[in-house]
């Protein structure tokens, strides 16, 4: 466990970076999505095509919600250690 907590050791500029990235990437990810939407039904006659992609759609929407509501909830944890070490 040495070796991991080595590993686990980073700086506060590492973490505020993989923030900025991850915000990023995730804001990306929405526009992609809405933008696939956007574009979905162009030239489908098939009802059946077109609630399929809705559905799948809906489905990587909700996935990333569930993805963004995780990492706020843990970048959270992480904002709360830092007042709580200033505290200290």
């Amino acid at each position: 466990s040495h070796i991991m907590s080595d590993y686990v050791r980073m700086t506060d500029t590492e973490r505020d970076q993989i923030d900025q990235d991850a915000q990023v990437f995730m804001r990306t990810c929405a526009d992609a999505i809405h933008q696939l939407r956007t574009g979905a039904h162009k030239g489908v006659q098939s009802a059946q095509v077109k609630e399929h992609r809705t559905a799948v759609l809906d489905f990587i929407e909700d996935y990333l919600k569930r993805v963004c509501k995780l990492y706020s909830e843990q970048r959270a944890i992480r904002v709360k250690r830092v007042i709580d070490k200033k505290r200290l």
